[in-house]
């Protein structure tokens, strides 16, 4: 919202003498004082009658406005030559049109934190559960040998340019509708840095910087999942100007098993069982992340039928707690079966009155390796 002219606030004429100025003053702000006026824009009003007031009481700053209104004469409006540089405002605006694309100016100079590096790194199953530690080589850039970072050959040392002096910015004035405008860019003869090289380093050509394979030792905690990634701090890019490393982020990618499956803490496995175990019960071993185990199934359980083991899961990788082991049973129809076997499945199923399915698919070969740990 657009200010008030201060002459209305106040309720006198642009020719009023600083005495009848006093004199408005006193009675509007002892009229909307919120001490004493409890209307809800008394306060607002104070504010405005004492701004007016600081304003056309002040000689000088009275002939500013009576010249340029509510505009403040120093953010541009005007004949004379204003450096926006750092301050904003206007400068954002100028920048906007001018090439300069908006926003304040950071010091090319100053420190800056280095970029964050990524890494992928693929797991075993077990190895994702547990944890493991191990060292990595990451390639990254490192501050040059020879010449210590400077960029400068050995003997020598950088100069400073001749362009900005040192500074790194160069100040590009431009007449515009309201004013000769002097904007801040940074140096393009030395690129912000403020510095020239006349001999450089032939090992980094001048960068200071080189590539470099660097080994990290990295602790990865049990119950990591895939996609999952870990923050190892400082261990990224190197700093700009003596600013702190960036970080460097390890995603995860774990393979699968052949006989386990995941689902965030927990473990899913298939356990076959023969026709003779799910119709009379049995203990079966069942082998987890954990060692074996024994499971004890119920005479008449059904293929499907699901079983939990309480803490044989993966790790929390937060560490709370530990998650558990979901048996799913699946009864197995034998093959190749003797001639008097057949024969006493043709009497139970007399007896019965149903003959079973055959099936030839066998998942005794996974539950071996499972428990033998292959």
């Amino acid at each position: 919202m657009s200010k008030r002219d201060y002459y209305e606030v106040l309720g006198v004429g642009k020719q009023a003498s600083k005495e009848e100025i006093k004199k408005a003053y006193r009675k509007l702000s002892k009229k909307y004082h919120p001490d004493i006026n409890k209307e809800a824009d008394a306060a607002d009003k104070f504010k405005e009658v004492k701004e007016a007031y600081e304003i056309l009481s002040d000689d000088q700053k009275r002939a500013q406005y009576d010249q340029f209104g509510h505009v403040d004469p120093n953010q541009g409006f005007g004949g004379g030559g204003a450096d926006f540089g750092g301050f904003g405002g206007f400068e954002d605006i100028f920048n906007t049109f001018f090439g300069g694309g908006g926003g304040r100016r950071r010091d090319p100079n100053a420190p800056r934190q280095g970029a964050d590096l990524q890494y992928t790194m693929t797991l075993k199953f077990e190895d994702a559960v547990f944890g493991k530690e191990t060292d990595i080589e990451i390639p990254r850039e490192e501050e040059c040998d020879t010449c210590d970072g400077s960029g400068a050959k050995p003997g020598t040392k950088p100069e400073t340019c001749s362009h900005c002096h040192g500074t790194g910015q160069l100040n590009v004035e431009q007449n515009t509708p309201f004013g000769r405008i002097v904007n801040r860019r940074v140096c393009n003869h030395c690129n912000g840095t403020g510095k020239f090289i006349k001999d450089k380093c032939t090992t980094c050509s001048g960068k200071g910087k080189v590539k470099k394979r660097r080994s990290i030792h990295v602790k990865i905690p049990a119950g990591i999942d895939d996609g999952q990634q870990l923050r190892v701090t400082g261990q990224g890019e190197p700093g700009i100007n003596g600013g702190p490393s960036g970080d460097l982020y390890i995603v995860f990618n774990v393979r699968g098993h052949d006989f386990f499956e995941r689902d965030g803490d927990d473990i899913f496995c298939e356990m076959p069982i023969t026709f003779a175990q799910s119709a009379l019960g049995d203990e079966i071993e069942v082998p987890t992340l954990h060692g074996k185990v024994k499971l004890k199934v119920p005479a008449g359980t059904q293929t499907g039928t699901k079983f939990r083991l309480k803490g044989k899961g993966v790790p929390n990788v937060r560490g709370y707690g530990v998650g558990d082991q979901h048996i799913r049973v699946k009864v197995v129809t034998p093959t190749n079966l003797t001639e008097k076997q057949k024969q006493l499945l043709r009497e139970f199923a007399d007896i019965s009155g149903q003959l079973p399915d055959e099936q030839t698919e066998s998942f005794f070969d996974k539950v071996k390796k499972a428990i033998k740990g292959e």
